[in-house]
């Protein structure tokens, strides 16, 4: 391990794999073009203007999709390891169910990709759902709503493990279900924009009563679930599985050499050998006050938005205080799915942005009109007018870089330390009135150094399985219900000129930290010159002395 005052990838285990992030919707632009149906974020938009800030859209975004190649020289010429994006469900499938027809253009686009970056250097880390919903089959049965959905959902992604397997080794099932069920089905904020109560949007007639966000993130767990099963029963394939084959060859000689030709064919085939997991968000909490009940209000904070996750896929089950809260509107696993949602990752990625303080909410003030009203807790960043960290360009953003170590180190405890992937983690600039001042994003360089040295103390510390971290996001891009107020990107997007990129000065700061030591990467590099050289016709078994 390297020394914390000279920060590197070198300060990290061998292996650590560092990239940045995207999302199809956010990145590609081409919306409705080459073959591609809508979905839920374009209907979304055009429905609702006025929930975007800046009333822009996605119609063209950064337009990655065009300029995929120029964007795979930067990550190349700043060290990086992996790029993890999206693939848009309606790009491949445009009527969201396979027997519907597939975009071939779509399936190019993304194996063209795949290629490019793989001919960089770059390892892709593929999100098969980021959000974005097919419209066909929100119109047809609601999307997440219904079960219906996991039959669709899981043939798009058997599509893709055909189609892109062969070639991706990390594949991510889901995005942030917690922040797709609760804003698109309770606050409305994001697509479909459901809500649960009238005092959110005065006039909007779509009411689910707190029923909903526990409905879709029910299927969704599913819809994971469902996903895993199909790829480690079908392209996985445990090692374990062949030697089996391979022992019962062993003793039926007369028909070995069928038997292993047979499994050596399917191995071919079906064998890709990648892993599969399931990304989640979850803020870190610190009690508002010293008081038990604020104490354990942070722990139901936890709960209510990690373990809403992570319980079912370790356990089986939703937590249960979510039981105790929620009560006969939280659904019900069946036993067979109890046990297929159990163990079902390789990996659970991570994504990490800010602290907020949990502050209980009395039971005699509880109203049934919302997700944070079951939880019972508030969730302020401030505490008697004092922020809990400087604030970001967001006002939701608070810069607490250890928050991520304490979430790290809870994920360990709590859940058996499983193998972790830093899928997302990074911070927007406060408004600048210059370019020369926007690609001065001295915060943001800070911030990645303070997060980096919190992340090797839980591996070092308290040994936390990180294996990778992926930086939010390499460009600016569309932001959501930010639009593209909101700039994450370690690139500048000039909007007004022609999607120009510009490196901030992080850049210059990450392809300093991502140099690669090749004594490091190969420790025994030193010897194997001393053989090669001791090798030589002319080297030293051939004359007396050494080579200085």
């Amino acid at each position: 391990m390297g020394s914390m005052a000279k920060l590197s990838r070198n300060s990290f285990p061998d292996g650590f794999v560092f990239g940045s992030s995207s999302s199809a919707y956010q990145f590609e632009g081409e919306t409705n073009k080459s073959g591609k149906g809508p979905n839920i974020w374009d209907t979304f938009i055009e429905e609702h203007p006025e929930r975007i800030s800046d009333h822009s859209n996605a119609n063209v975004a950064v337009d990655f999709y065009h300029r995929y190649k120029e964007d795979v020289q930067r990550m190349k010429g700043m060290g990086m390891d992996a790029f993890r994006f999206s693939i848009s469900w309606s790009r491949v499938l445009p009527h969201g169910r396979l027997s519907a027809g597939i975009n071939e253009e779509g399936i190019q686009f993304y194996s063209n990709l795949i290629d490019e970056l793989i001919k960089n250097g770059i390892q892709p880390y593929v999100t098969l759902f980021h959000w974005d919903t097919p419209q066909a089959i929100e119109d047809k049965y609601g999307g997440f709503l219904s079960r219906n959905i996991l039959n669709d959902f899981r043939d798009y992604v058997e599509l893709c493990f055909q189609k892109f397997g062969d070639r991706v080794k990390h594949w991510i099932t889901l995005n942030e279900p917690f922040m797709f069920s609760v804003n698109g089905y309770d606050t409305g904020t994001v697509a479909p924009g459901r809500v649960s109560s009238l005092e959110n949007y005065p006039g909007q007639p779509k009411i689910s009563g707190a029923t909903e966000v526990y409905i879709v993130t029910h299927h969704l767990l599913l819809a994971h679930a469902t996903a895993v099963k199909v790829y480690k029963e079908k392209y996985q394939v445990r090692k374990s599985y062949k030697s089996v084959a391979r022992l019962i060859a062993h003793f039926t000689k007369a028909f070995s050499v069928l038997i292993n030709f047979v499994i050596d064919k399917i191995s071919h085939q079906t064998c890709q050998g990648g892993k599969i997991g399931i990304t989640l968000v979850s803020h870190w909490f610190e009690p508002y006050s010293s008081s038990e009940s604020d104490r354990m209000a942070t722990k139901r904070s936890l709960d209510f938005m990690l373990g809403w996750y992570m319980d079912p896929v370790t356990k089986g089950d939703y937590p249960q205080t979510m039981h105790d809260y929620v009560g006969g509107r939280l659904p019900k696993f069946s036993e067979e799915e109890s046990k297929m949602l159990r163990g079902s990752y390789d990996f659970i990625g991570v994504n990490y942005y800010t602290t907020y303080y949990a502050q209980n909410v009395e039971d005699a003030n509880y109203k049934n009109i919302g997700f944070m009203e079951d939880a019972r807790v508030n969730w302020p960043g401030e505490r008697n007018g004092i922020p809990i960290g400087p604030q970001a360009g967001s006002s939701w953003l608070y810069i607490c870089p250890e928050g991520i170590r304490h979430l790290l180190n809870y994920i360990k405890d709590a859940y058996d330390n499983p193998t972790i992937y830093i899928t997302e983690n990074g911070v927007d600039d406060v408004s600048s009135s210059s370019l020369e001042e926007a690609l001065n994003d001295h915060v943001r360089e800070q911030y990645y150094k303070d997060i980096f040295h919190n992340v090797l103390e839980s591996i070092n510390d308290h040994g936390v399985d990180v294996k990778s971290f992926f930086a939010w996001s390499f460009l600016d891009d569309f932001e959501w219900g930010y639009g593209y107020s909101s700039r994450f990107g370690l690139y500048f997007i000039d909007y007004e000129n022609d999607l120009k990129r510009y490196a901030k000065n992080s850049v210059k700061w990450f392809k300093q930290f991502l140099h690669k030591d090749e004594t490091k990467l190969n420790p025994n590099m030193s010897h194997i010159r001393m053989i090669k050289t001791y090798l030589k016709p002319d080297g030293p078994q051939y004359k007396n002395s050494t080579d200085s």
